[in-house]
């Protein structure tokens, strides 16, 4: 009786043991189990990727067909290597160091062997890859740029490298991915969701046609069409001004946060970074160290703001009750102090209101004011952290949260810099008077003076800047782009440093570059550049800066202008940001002298001299001292 149950249970759970191993791999075999089946072929089925248009509804990227060559390693048999190698088109080299490289990543798993293959290669050579156990080919969409602008905005797209592959299970070997620009940073809304096809293999390796009659298998889910709101045609001008000089533009919509350009100079055709042509063309992109096109200065690179950081001293000044607007100080052509090196000025009438102060960029009045500010607290340190928490509230110093990968914090000094750099309660106001017109230690980037002067033209508040104006089926964009971020000066006290700013293009420093019909509020900038060559310091030509927004009320358009080498402020910045905001408002030019000097001129003879373009990115902070600014001539310069 005892051997008659001992049996029965063997049986029974012998039955149940084969139901359940019948249920899995038969009845409702679960996907991992069909990865790991020899007899099953996975194909996958790319979706097409994402359109993107501009903020008028000019489409920007579309997609084109393209075939890839798929490897599956260890379904690859005993083959003729020098014909298969014919009919590719590559050597034996190749062969051996793409297949070992697919192996190592997985056997069993599909991998790129050759990828791009035009519609005619796919033609020729469709029914020839039958002959080739383990390899098959795949049709994928690449990216169709219809434009030639816009390379740093739009990015673009490249193999999955391992260690995001790793990082994300969603991506496989040969899989494309973003790399950079809209593309990187909405690549989950522009990728979509692969699709996969199970085919059901005999056991001489052909295709019997899909697996349970394709019960497992899943359709691909075509990429979220988005919309930017970059202004292609203002880009398109923005680029063209910019050709044959280094720098960056940045546009916003002070009443959104929008970005309306997004402008690095030089550049280059986002085509060139497309197909087969792709890693050629990147690797000389990369090498390219002097005009560096694939770093983007408008986002990226931090300058010494210059002159139009002066306004925001009037604006704390003011708010911290240290001055009146009719308080005037007297210039000397510069402003001493101690036996320390005079801080240089401009020739221009004095003594100096604010007003004055302002539209003829008064760098002794300034000095006066920054010290005020400072010194109003019982210790420098008190006065510092003041001044620097009130300059960080226009989003200065810190990165300002867009909706792209790449950016700079800039730096806005505080009293632990100080404490750091001198010793704590070693220092003075004076040790830091470059801070008053917007050098020495200051630096932020064309992104970031762009906010600033939207959040001057909207008297004291700004939006986050983002690129990101609508997503397909998306309801409304992130809402941290849509509230308004406040500074810490009432708005009060704007009122002043506008009419300052407009008075820049009335009477002042850009009076030569004034625009019929629009009402413009400017400040000219001029900052010196230096670089660091054998532990020295040189001082190599000086970088022109311009900032403004317009109109004056309610303005549309606020921009920062940054051209390296560019002399000073009037002569190169702010006859481009002129022309922008005219190209902008009006959709046409009337000042054509403005516009044939600088689609005429170049300076990349000061591209050429020694060191000149080693100075974007160095910035050296070991000398605390003061710089003296060059004297203005009456063209306008600063």
């Amino acid at each position: 009786m005892r051997a008659l149950l001992l049996l029965l249970s063997v049986i029974a759970v012998g039955i149940i043991f084969i139901a359940r191993l019948f249920y899995l791999q038969v009845y409702n075999a679960p996907s991992e189990n069909l990865f790991e089946d020899n007899a099953i072929r996975k194909v996958y089925d790319y979706p097409k990727r994402g359109y993107i248009y501009d903020r008028n509804g000019a489409l920007l990227v579309s997609n084109q067909p393209s075939y890839d060559v798929m490897v599956i390693p260890r379904e690859v048999e005993p083959l003729d290597t020098l014909e298969f190698c014919l009919l590719l088109k590559i050597d034996k080299e190749y062969f051996k160091k793409t297949y070992d490289k697919a192996y190592r990543y997985s056997p069993r798993l599909p991998s790129v062997f050759l990828s791009h293959l035009s519609k005619e290669d796919y033609a020729s050579l469709q029914e020839k890859m039958r002959k080739f156990d383990g390899f098959y080919i795949q049709k994928r969409a690449l990216r169709d740029y219809q434009t030639s602008i816009g390379a740093n905005v739009l990015g673009y797209i490249a193999e999955a490298n391992p260690q995001q592959i790793k990082k994300n299970p969603y991506y496989r070997m040969g899989d494309l991915i973003g790399k950079s620009g809209i593309e990187l940073s909405y690549e989950e809304e522009l990728r979509g969701v692969k699709g996969i096809k199970f085919i059901q293999k005999d056991r001489f390796n052909r295709d019997l046609g899909p697996f349970q009659d394709g019960k497992h298998d899943t359709i691909p889910q075509q990429g979220k069409d988005i919309t930017i709101t970059i202004d292609a045609e203002l880009q398109k001008y923005g680029e063209s001004l910019m050709v044959n000089k280094r720098g960056g533009i940045i546009a916003i919509e002070p009443s959104t946060g929008e970005i309306l350009t997004m402008i690095t100079s030089p550049t280059y055709n986002p085509n060139l970074l497309v197909g087969r042509i792709r890693s050629k063309n990147y690797t000389k992109l990369h090498n390219d160290t002097l005009a560096k096109p694939l770093f983007d200065r408008g986002l990226q690179a931090m300058y010494e703001p210059g002159s139009p950081f002066k306004v925001l001293n009037a604006l704390i000044a003011l708010q911290e009750g240290v001055i009146t607007t009719e308080e005037k100080f007297v210039c000397r052509r510069g402003y001493n102090y101690g036996g320390a090196k005079p801080m240089g000025c401009h020739v221009h009438r004095s003594p100096a209101n604010m007003n004055l102060g302002i539209y003829e960029s008064c760098n002794a009045y300034f000095a006066n004011v920054y010290r005020r500010i400072i010194d109003a607290f019982p210790t420098p340190a008190e006065g510092m952290d003041t001044w620097s928490n009130h300059v960080k509230s226009f989003g200065l110093g810190n990165y300002l949260g867009y909706d792209l990968r790449v950016g700079q914090k800039g730096l806005i000094p505080d009293a632990a810099y100080y404490d750091r750099s001198y010793g704590k309660d070693r220092w003075y106001t004076t040790f830091t008077i470059s801070n008053a017109i917007g050098q020495g230690e200051v630096q932020a980037t064309p992104i970031q003076l762009a906010n600033m002067v939207a959040a001057i033209g909207n008297r004291g508040y700004f939006y986050t800047p983002h690129i990101i104006k609508k997503i397909d089926g998306v309801s409304s964009i992130d809402k941290k782009y849509t509230l308004p971020k406040k500074t810490t000066i009432d708005s009060r006290h704007f009122e002043p440093i506008v009419q300052g700013m407009f008075d820049v293009y009335n009477k002042g420093t850009a009076k030569w570059i004034q625009v019929p019909g629009i009402e413009i509020c400017g400040k000219t900038g001029t900052a010196e550049n230096f670089t660091k060559v054998n532990g020295q310091r040189v001082q190599l030509t000086d970088h022109s800066i311009f900032v403004a927004f317009a109109p004056k009320d309610n303005p549309k358009i606020a921009i920062a202008v940054y051209v390296e080498n560019g002399y000073w402020g009037a002569r190169w910045a702010g006859k481009i940001a002129s022309l922008m905001i005219e190209k902008y408002i009006k959709g046409e030019i009337t000042r054509k002298d403005l516009e044939r000097f600088v689609l005429g001129g170049s300076l990349e003879e000061e591209y050429t001299k020694p060191y000149s373009g080693e100075s974007f990115w160095i910035n050296d902070h070991s000398e605390l001292q003061v710089i003296e600014i060059p004297p203005e001539d009456e063209s306008g310069q600063e």
